[in-house]
């Protein structure tokens, strides 16, 4: 009599599936065991991309085979042959995956969207700029390119909690930071907590920045904004 196959043996990938396979039930999501009732259809594309994610994170977190082994308690054969696609994706080994890659199973299972990726912004005015947000509504971040040009209008320094980030792709600006005065010239980058007041001016002509900041730093830049 075969004996079952345990967590560290080796699986081809024609074997039969797993009792609790990653499978996609056809008009639904993602489903780990069990689902809507239908026949339920294999995902090439999203086996491979779950693969390709194991293997992406490992390496990125700097992690070999061996030490993902001593963190899961699964074998180094195992993740290989997951990563390789000569075993079976199954919830058993992406549960102590995910934990130790530090993602969740959403984050590993998700399937692409067909959504448009590229952006098209479109400008607005915000006082004497002129900015074009480049990042998603629904981004953790906004990113914005900003014209800046110069003003003999009264600096008025802002503050709002979390740290804010520009690079500066044309001209020079002056960084206003609590009683400081910074130049930042063309291809420099700053970075600063936004609890000391601040501001950006362009110094002897227009000036144009890429600037990133949290949800609190897009209220008080662009929402607030003269």
């Amino acid at each position: 009599m075969a004996r079952p196959a345990g967590a560290g043996d080796e699986v081809v990938a024609n074997a039969e599936p797993l009792a609790r396979e990653v499978v996609v039930h056809e008009g639904s999501a993602v489903s780990l065991e069990g689902g809507p009732a239908g026949p339920a259809v294999r995902a090439p594309e999203l086996d491979q991309l779950v693969r390709t994610r194991l293997r992406s994170l490992r390496t990125t977190l700097g992690l070999s085979l061996d030490d993902l082994a001593r963190q899961t308690d699964l074998s180094a054969s195992t993740i290989s042959r997951l990563e390789t696609g000569r075993r079976t994706i199954s919830l058993d080994v992406l549960v102590p995956l995910a934990r130790a890659l530090q993602v969740s199973l959403d984050q590993l299972l998700t399937q692409p969207g067909d959504d448009d990726d590229v952006i098209r912004p479109t400008p607005a005015r915000t006082g004497d700029h002129k900015a074009w947000v480049v990042s998603r509504a629904t981004a953790p971040r906004t990113a914005l390119r900003m014209q800046i040009t110069p003003t003999r209008r009264r600096i008025e320094q802002r503050v709002h909690p979390g740290h804010d980030w520009f690079y500066v792709l044309s001209g020079d600006v002056v960084l206003h930071l609590g009683e400081r005065d910074i130049r930042v010239a063309t291809g420099e980058a700053a970075e600063f907590d936004t609890m000391i007041p601040h501001a950006i001016t362009a110094h002897d002509g227009p000036a144009e920045v890429i600037m990133i900041f949290d949800r609190d730093g897009q209220r008080a830049h662009l929402a607030s904004a003269p």
